[in-house]
């Protein structure tokens, strides 16, 4: 039996690559699997061989122990692999094929996957609508940060590369096909950003930077990034965009300085329930970003937030928050008719327009979020720097696809 090693979380702040078993097509008891989910046949999937797997900020909320994920729940939403073995109900994907893998996982049969709403299909989690691959309380889909995964679906989940040969020579920027890109672009295309838009992104991580990069192809006039980091706001403003530092104060000041006005057309949260709240020292606030973006974004204008809210946070900084529960300004939101978009990306919306942008050269998406690959031993060291605020989007590489 070919072996197969995993990134798991072990305990807050603890990371560990151990052993696992090779993927079946059955789903098995384990950390995290919903006891419905048990036993589930899944030949309708496929076996993958990893090319490239990425650590995500949503990795990081599990592995600060802000979520109530259970120890050795194996890690990696964010997955690029080949095609290694089929399920005898596979028709269109072969083996060998290169292929990018949705984030959320999808049935393809239910109302919502056939309404283009993937983010929330309502087959393949029993707790609730939505899942995604080694995630808390997502229906226990094992993740995908392994040499080996399984994805179900397969003919509906999977996006095929037209050239394997040439997605190699792109890989680093397909490999964000999977989750930040698509959500970045969903954040911009929630919050109406269009040609001549000015965009106000709250965060430089790389779901941040992925927003900024997709306000920029659809045309925004001016793309104003702001953080707590000064690194992460040079590296917004590597590809163009305008940069406030939180540290020194609200934005709204800033955002006259740069563009006469204090106020944006479009607002993206790309930073979700651990936010921060504005100046030197500041404090965890976890509805600062909603209630800033309400207060800068123009009357009648959209906030997209593709930052994720959980329902339940033992960290959270009081009992209300620990639930999802925070103070908002909704008057404010209200008077402004200001639109809101939640949730999670349904990246098939966008995945395949994206790639045939990376591959007839319109984005380098990689190079914006500053990825770097790494092999899987190097994950926990990743972890940790990208948790210490790391300006780079970190690519795992267990299989030695990459260089």
């Amino acid at each position: 039996m070919t072996g197969n090693k995993a990134v798991a979380y072990k305990e807050p702040g603890k990371v560990e690559v151990i052993d696992v078993d090779y993927p079946t097509f059955e789903l098995k008891d384990g950390p995290g699997v919903n006891p419905a989910n048990v036993g589930r046949t899944v030949n309708h999937g496929v076996i993958l061989k990893t090319v490239a797997t990425n650590i995500c900020g949503s990795d990081q909320h599990m592995v600060r122990g802000r979520t109530t994920a259970p120890p050795n729940l194996v890690l990696g939403h964010e997955i690029t692999g080949e095609v290694v073995e089929v399920g005898r109900d596979v028709e269109f994907i072969k083996v060998g094929d290169f292929c990018s893998v949705p984030f959320n996982i999808a049935c393809g049969r239910c109302r919502n996957c056939k309404e283009r709403k993937t983010g929330i299909c309502l087959n393949v989690n029993p707790d609730r609508p939505g899942s995604a691959y080694g995630y808390v309380d997502m229906g226990g889909w094992v993740g995908g940060q392994a040499n080996y995964v399984l994805v179900p679906y397969a003919d509906w989940n999977l996006l095929k590369f037209p050239d394997k040969d040439r997605a190699m020579e792109k890989i680093l920027d397909l490999a964000m096909l999977s989750d930040i890109f698509p959500t970045g672009f969903h954040g911009a295309v929630s919050a109406g950003v269009g040609v001549g838009s000015t965009v106000y992104v709250a965060g430089a991580g790389p779901v941040g930077l992925a927003a900024a990069t997709s306000a920029q192809l659809l045309g925004a006039a001016v793309v104003i990034v702001g953080d707590l980091n000064e690194d992460r706001l040079a590296q917004a403003r590597s590809f163009g965009c305008e940069t406030v530092n939180l540290s020194e104060g609200e934005p709204k000041d800033q955002i006259e300085q740069i563009l006469g006005v204090p106020e944006v057309d479009c607002g993206v949260d790309a930073v979700g329930f651990e936010a921060r709240g504005h100046g030197k020292g500041s404090q965890e606030a976890p509805a600062t970003v909603l209630n800033t973006l309400m207060d800068i974004t123009a009357a009648g204008g959209a906030l997209g937030i593709p930052g994720l809210y959980v329902t339940g946070d033992p960290g959270g900084i009081d009992e209300a928050a620990k639930k999802g529960s925070l103070s908002l300004s909704l008057g404010t939101g209200w008077a402004k008719s200001l639109s809101f978009t939640t949730g999670q990306c349904p990246v098939m919306k966008y995945n395949r327009q994206l790639m045939m942008a990376i591959l007839h050269d319109r984005v380098s998406i990689a190079k914006n979020v500053n990825a770097k690959a790494i092999s899987l031993e190097e994950a926990p060291k990743g972890y940790a720097e990208f948790d210490a605020g790391a300006a780079t989007k970190y690519v795992l590489n267990p299989n030695g696809y990459l260089s």
